[in-house]
């Protein structure tokens, strides 16, 4: 074995003797410290997810595997979270297994230390989850979720208030240029909510900004890269009519510029009512997304939901935003979606009816599909849950413009998920 692997192996060691001998310092005092888990392996068949199959395409038939530790500790004025996941598809990985570059990663690294008055800032690797997902959301779905590398300010009293600072680079010690692998270069954001007697109001300011090439050598090599900032600002509302029935609405525009330092002026628009009844719940919403006609240049329309939980919002098959769609047509997108209790078991469904919210194509119709999406989920007790699922497809024409395929094969997906999250250790 090379030394280098050794040393990686050892440090990997290192750490995990460490953590545990932290339980009895976390013991001995009187902070709280919680060891858990999480495993949550899902099996999917897939045929025309994401995008249109062709007629003669096979499905496929896979198993993807979460597997996270979380380490917690709450104490007077500190707190602290970190949780190491791996991610892989089976099989993927030799049963001998020699290489490093398969390893654990950290999905959250933070630090959080409270002020008096209400003040605190969060500082590390963690999740950003505001309002409805919509803009900032972990991504739950997702094997790998989603967490930012920031510091965040907070202030939490009858107003809350956050403020958070993002900046990222490749190397130490090279030229400050950043080529990735994340979305931006630098982001900051203020998010604030507050409570009223009938209603919940919230107000978001988005700075994002992404590298450019502004110069480059006979080379080809960059020598000069700039960042190109777009803003995001808008509202989120949750207000209750009655005990049963209650309504959301969200709206936000884009300006600035988007990474083709192209001038963004995009705009989105949502709302939702929401009647809950004893057994079952039942959505009926609305959502329009802009986007850029076809033949529109020198102005980018393209609304950006950011770092959403995109999965959660325009069907389960994932044909928009969920790494695809981006400086497209846009969306409209109409939906009807119930829940059901009955015991432990859960079950749901939604339908959702797809446009085009620019013109697609010459003489293209703006109608892309319907999409059905069927679950139903157990708690079987001591922290295991059973969910499966089914969506179908029904593709429009204009569908096949934008995704290719062909809009008359057979597009369906269906799945089946185990979530155990035991707890290993807590202290009282």
């Amino acid at each position: 074995m090379s030394k280098h692997g050794t040393l990686k192996r050892s440090g990997h060691l290192y750490c995990i003797v460490f953590l545990f001998g932290m339980c009895g310092f976390f013991v001995e005092s009187s902070a709280q410290f919680t060891l858990g888990g999480e495993f949550r392996p899902r099996s999917e068949y897939s045929h025309g997810y994401g995008s249109l199959a062709d007629v003669g395409q096979r499905p496929s038939i896979f198993v993807s595997q979460r597997t996270r530790l979380n380490f917690d500790y709450t104490g007077e004025r500190l707190t602290t979270g970190l949780v190491l996941q791996d991610v892989r598809l089976w099989g993927s990985q030799a049963q001998l297994v020699s290489n490093e570059d398969f390893a654990t990663s950290v999905h959250q690294a933070w630090i959080e230390y409270a002020f008096e008055g209400g003040w605190a800032f969060k500082a590390g690797r963690q999740e950003l989850v505001y309002d409805n997902h919509r803009i900032f959301g972990n991504v739950g779905w997702a094997q790998q979720a989603r967490s930012h590398d920031l510091l965040l300010f907070k202030y939490e009293g009858e107003l809350k208030l956050h403020a958070g600072v993002a900046y990222h680079e490749n190397s130490v010690r090279t030229n400050n240029f950043y080529t990735g692998p994340d979305a931006y270069k630098t982001m900051q954001f203020v998010w604030m909510t507050n409570s009223f007697e009938q209603f919940d109001i919230s107000l978001l300011f988005l700075n994002n900004g992404v590298p450019v090439v502004r110069q480059t050598n006979l080379q080809g090599r960059m020598t000069r890269q700039g960042i190109s900032f777009s803003q995001t600002i808008g509202t989120y509302v949750e207000a209750n009519v009655d005990e049963q029935l209650s309504v959301i609405f969200s709206t936000y525009f884009q300006g600035g510029r988007d990474g083709n330092e192209i001038r963004k002026r995009a705009w989105y628009v949502n709302g939702e009512g929401h009647l809950g009844l004893e057994e079952i719940d039942v959505v009926l919403g609305y959502e329009l997304i802009s986007g850029t006609a076809y033949d529109e240049t020198g102005t980018n329309r393209s609304f950006t939901p950011f770092y959403g939980t995109n999965h959660k919002f325009n069907g389960h098959m994932d044909y928009f935003y969920v790494g695809n769609h981006m400086n497209s047509v846009g969306l409209s997108d109409l939906y009807l979606k119930g829940n059901m209790q009955v015991g432990r078991t859960m079950l749901n469904g939604a339908v959702h009816l797809f446009h085009a919210a620019a013109e697609v194509a010459p003489a293209a119709g703006s109608y892309l599909g319907t999409e059905a999406d069927l679950g139903a989920g157990w708690n079987l007790g001591d922290g295991v849950k059973l969910n499966v699922g089914y969506s179908h497809l029904f593709a429009g024409e204009s569908m096949e413009i934008l995704k290719g395929g062909d809009r008359e094969a057979l597009h369906n997906w269906a799945w089946v998920m185990v979530a155990v999250n035991p707890v290993f250790f807590t202290s009282e």
